[in-house]
């Protein structure tokens, strides 16, 4: 069981592509056990993080509204990692 992966559906606003893509390499580091890409590792796990987001997406967009909103906030949207981000992105 992967954990602490948030749940994108149900999200207000929708969840953008990037948290999709942020949950597929989550899910794909998790179930490959790679943690940093290597020349012969880069293209199997990028293309596996494509197809997952790509998939993830149409699966979202197909079912059904939820009833009640996700309980947590996913990562990309919290405070503190939204400063992390763009504090990296001045440097």
């Amino acid at each position: 069981m992967c954990r602490n992966i948030t749940a994108l559906r149900g999200l207000e606003p929708a969840a953008t592509p990037e948290e999709i893509e942020a949950a597929a390499r989550q899910y794909v580091r998790k179930v490959s056990g790679v943690q940093s890409l290597s020349d012969s590792t880069r293209e199997p796990f990028e293309a596996a993080v494509a197809e997952i987001a790509k998939v993830t997406t149409r699966l979202l967009a197909e079912l059904p509204p939820r009833r009640q909103p996700p309980t947590t906030v996913p990562p990309l949207r919290r405070p503190e990692v939204q400063a992390r981000i763009a504090a990296a992105a001045r440097k």
